[in-house]
């Protein structure tokens, strides 16, 4: 293989403090570090923000911390919740002045600022919504696909809005990105599927694919979390339309459509 993995033991992340999270990047002294470890579920960071703080906004410190103190490439995962809050349409930039409208978002913006005041050379990369099928034996949390599936299966009734855009991503095409991104220049990018389409539409081209009929309540909430990836594409990282990711990982999964 190209590289010898290494990972913090499951779970120690979620009880480490500073001392022991350097320690360990100490003793194995890697080149490349890809942070990934987050609380993301906005609802709980929103009722628990000292929890949070502490796994969104100091965690991601101390791992930048040791990055610089052992030279390795830091690529540090951000979120598209940063844009929460934003009311122009379209796809949206990294230039963009940001005031996330949810803790999460707030707190993922934060630790950008700090990773990279911290360790110039990092990559804060913000990801979308991600998906993937099962199959592979591994733990899959609540993601598009699976709950038109779920739905179409008990009848549940899904909403979803005419004014909410957001990209939704294909894990293993994120994955597969993750290894270009190590020769980015330090900065954030936007790391994942753009989509023209609006969340309504999107939820019915998944349904379409994947063969089920889902009943859709309309919502109203306006929300633009669609990432712009030109900057992305001009290191020549170029990632799939969230219609057309879908597809690959329906093909992924060896599913004719």
């Amino acid at each position: 293989g190209q590289f010898a993995l290494c990972a913090f033991p499951s779970d120690a992340l979620r009880t480490a403090d500073e001392n022991a999270v350097l320690r360990f990047i100490l003793k194995e002294h890697p080149d490349v570090i890809v942070h990934t470890a987050a609380l993301s579920n906005t609802q709980y960071c929103q009722q628990e923000p000292e929890d949070s703080f502490r796994a969104n906004v100091l965690l991601p410190e101390w791992v930048a911390k040791g990055a610089e103190e052992v030279g390795a490439k830091l690529l540090s995962c951000s979120s598209d919740q940063v844009y929460a809050g934003v009311t122009q349409r379209g796809a949206l930039a990294e230039t963009l002045p940001l005031s996330p409208s949810n803790v999460y978002g707030q707190h993922k913006l934060e630790a950008e600022a700090r990773v990279l005041a911290r360790c110039p050379d990092a990559v804060a990369l913000r990801l979308p919504w991600m998906y993937d099928l099962p199959g592979y034996h591994l733990p899959i949390r609540g993601n598009l696909p699976l709950n038109i599936l779920k739905a179409a299966k008990t009848g549940e009734v899904l909403r979803f809005s005419r004014n909410d855009y957001r990209g939704v991503g294909y894990v293993r095409e994120v994955i597969a990105n993750l290894l270009p991104a190590m020769a980015l220049p330090g900065g954030v990018y936007n790391f994942g599927s753009g989509n023209d389409k609006d969340m309504v539409d999107t939820a019915l081209y998944f349904a379409h694919l994947l063969q089920v009929d889902v009943h859709i309540e309309e919502a109203d909430f306006v929300r633009n979390l669609v990432m712009d990836g030109q900057k992305l594409q001009e290191h020549g990282i170029v990632f799939r339309s969230t219609q057309g990711a879908f597809r690959q990982c329906l093909a992924d999964h060896g599913m004719d459509i």
